[in-house]
């Protein structure tokens, strides 16, 4: 079976989107859209995609595509989806679903209604890395996990950061909960995979550290954010952060055996070492032990590399593949509804609480 897929939105994400497509066997991208039609031809042309519009209820009535990735501004994403949905698509959603949890709810409260299916874009999740925590969680390698750590680092000076700081107009600015908002999906779903808890404690404190230079909206633009979470037997701590260098994204966890460290700018997984010899000789081997996980890592890595595995959009490629495979087994998609409801409501929790009437906000 053949998926005729589309795509809606046809910015930035989506040449990432396109190439991952085109290399899967079971999958033919037959058409792109976005109301700026020059933006739709550029990258048609760019991937040698047969044909492009501008409205997209036309692409759907011309096209009928099997599915639709939706990768425009997250204020659109629920009527666009909708449309899909009621066309007969199955639809793959960028992060975040919607701009509140009650219209994520709407959102896959309709698809559980139907025959189709949904899926977001947690890529991280279906990184290599932590495709490997996963299975040594199930073979109970970490035990009982205690607590999860999330780090999440934002490079204001890249392409998107100098994109939302270059324009008081850009649409991040008018999110309810900015730049914030549009990223931390991919920094509460690496907690959420951990954390059992349907309605966890949250607490949250955001602030700006960059001097304010504009003189006009994006001078508001909070860049710093702290979340404590709290379960019934597992905790969490989240870090969004756009100053610290290098900028990473990494996670830790916390298990009653084992700690692991997934860093997911360098794709490797180590674990602590606890000293096996008593006073100061137990201390010198530890560095040794990690020593030795890093360089096995950085051969794997090479081998993958090697084997023409090892490349940047790893996870969305594995992501994408389980999504079309869900759609033609009829089988569960790879992101569970639940968690993607989860990271929802936690979201309207951390926006209300930073953004709310009286709020500690550092400016």
């Amino acid at each position: 079976m053949e998926l005729k897929v589309a795509i809606v939105g046809c910015g930035k994400i989506a040449d990432g989107h396109v190439e991952e497509i085109q290399k899967i066997g079971t999958a033919r991208l037959v058409a792109v859209c976005d109301r700026e039609l020059l933006m739709a031809e550029q990258l048609a042309v760019r991937y040698h995609i047969r044909s492009h519009y501008d409205d997209f209820e036309q692409m759907l009535d011309v096209e009928r595509p099997d599915v639709v990735h939706i990768t425009t501004p997250p204020e659109s994403h629920l009527a666009l989806a909708m449309t899909a949905l009621n066309a007969g698509c199955h639809i793959f959603v960028e992060k975040p679903l919607a701009t509140n949890h009650e219209d994520a709810q709407k959102l896959v409260g309709a698809v559980e209604a139907s025959d189709k299916k949904l899926t977001i874009g947690y890529t991280y999740r279906f990184d290599p890395p932590a495709l490997a925590v996963r299975e040594m969680i199930r073979k109970g390698f970490l035990g009982d996990i205690v607590h999860v750590e999330s780090y999440y680092g934002y490079d204001l000076a890249g392409a998107y950061g100098k994109s939302l700081l270059g324009s008081p107009t850009h649409w991040v600015h008018c999110l309810p909960g900015k730049l914030f908002q549009n990223n931390i999906d991919h920094m509460l779903e690496k907690i959420v995979e951990y954390l059992p808890d349907d309605f966890p404690t949250v607490r949250a404190l955001g602030y700006r550290r960059e001097h304010a230079s504009y003189g006009d909206i994006r001078d508001d633009l909070l860049d710093e954010l702290r979340v404590m979470i709290l379960g019934k037997a597992t905790s969490a701590y989240a870090t969004f952060c756009s100053h610290a260098r290098p900028v990473g994204q990494f996670a830790r966890i916390y298990g009653s055996k084992n700690t692991a460290h997934i860093d997911y700018v360098s794709r490797t997984v180590t674990f602590d070492s606890s000293p096996k010899f008593p006073s100061a000789l137990g201390r010198v081997f530890p560095p040794f032990a990690q020593s030795w996980q890093l360089f096995r890592e950085g051969s794997r890595n090479v081998l993958r590399f090697a084997k023409s595995e090892f490349h940047f959009f790893s996870g969305l490629n594995r992501l994408i593949v389980l999504f079309y495979e869900s759609i033609i087994r009829d089988v569960q998609p790879p992101v569970p509804y639940r968690d993607i409801l989860r990271v929802s409501r936690m979201t309207d929790e951390i926006i209300g609480q930073v953004f709310e009437p009286g709020s500690v906000q550092r400016k």
